[in-house]
């Protein structure tokens, strides 16, 4: 099995030895994952790029401001976000968009962030990576305006009918270990629905692990859990899956790997 994990963070406080994860993510045939870079505070981006200038050829990253911290970022942070994404290395801007679950920042504020950051993207011409949490409809209203048609919807776990929509724009889904927990009946449906060249599977480590590690701490060498669950859902074999997965999120972001 090959698999590329779509998403996940690797910041020292949760993986003090960044070697040791890709060592035990690639013996479960994981051959490479996007780190997530984002906004920790002002002046602070993370470990994301450091970490992928460390193991290029494992890592690759984004960078973006959460709409969880889009009230806490100054002028300056905004700056330097623009100078990080345009680096040739930053494969992609966020994850940005709308979490209305925590509201951890005003409505308002995130919607300017989330705005922002399509603008960014749609000027460098990378693909846009987006959280979004009960706010679905305001997710796809931003991207309507801004004419957005390339990027990812990471850790999907709305509806058929929002996965329709989203996929409708142009977007990937994201699958996350979600889709694995009992109670997750309407995100089964809705990977059941979606073509497989449209899904993509992540960890976001090390949060949402996938069964049987729920409650663990997650890495991307559990990323085959997930691939394995949306085989499952759509009948297929869990190679084919996991390469047709890992081929997309190749695809959407230019991804210099060996799958073949």
């Amino acid at each position: 099995m090959k698999l590329i994990d779509a998403h996940c963070h690797l910041e020292p406080k949760d993986f003090p030895t960044t070697a040791e994860v890709i060592a035990r993510a690639r013996e479960q045939g994981v051959v490479h994952a996007v780190v997530v870079g984002q906004f920790q505070k002002p002046g602070d981006f993370g470990f994301a790029l450091d970490a992928a200038r460390a193991h290029p050829d494992f890592l690759t990253p984004s960078m973006g401001i959460h709409p969880h911290d889009a009230a806490a970022a100054l002028p300056a942070d905004w700056l330097e976000l623009e100078r990080l994404c345009a680096l040739n290395e930053i494969a992609a801007v966020g994850e940005t968009g709308l979490d209305y679950f925590y509201n951890h920042s005003p409505k308002a504020e995130q919607v300017e962030a989330f705005h922002r950051q399509c603008g960014l993207a749609k000027q460098l011409k990378k693909p846009v990576i987006i959280h979004v949490r009960d706010a679905h409809d305001e997710c796809v209203e931003v991207l309507r305006s801004e004419g957005m048609r390339e990027g990812m919807i990471h850790c999907f776990t709305g509806d058929t009918d929002a996965a329709r929509k989203y996929l409708d724009l142009g977007f990937f889904l994201s699958i996350s270990g979600v889709v694995t927990y009992k109670k997750s009946e309407a995100l089964q449906a809705a990977v059941t629905f979606a073509p497989l060249e449209r899904l993509m599977v992540e960890t976001d480590s090390p949060f949402l692990a996938p069964l049987p590690f729920r409650g663990k701490k997650n890495e991307p060498g559990h990323v085959g859990h997930t691939a394995r669950k949306v085989a499952e859902l759509k009948s297929l074999d869990a190679d084919e899956a996991a390469l047709t997965c890992a081929r997309n999120t190749q695809q959407l972001l230019r991804l210099r790997v060996e799958l073949e």
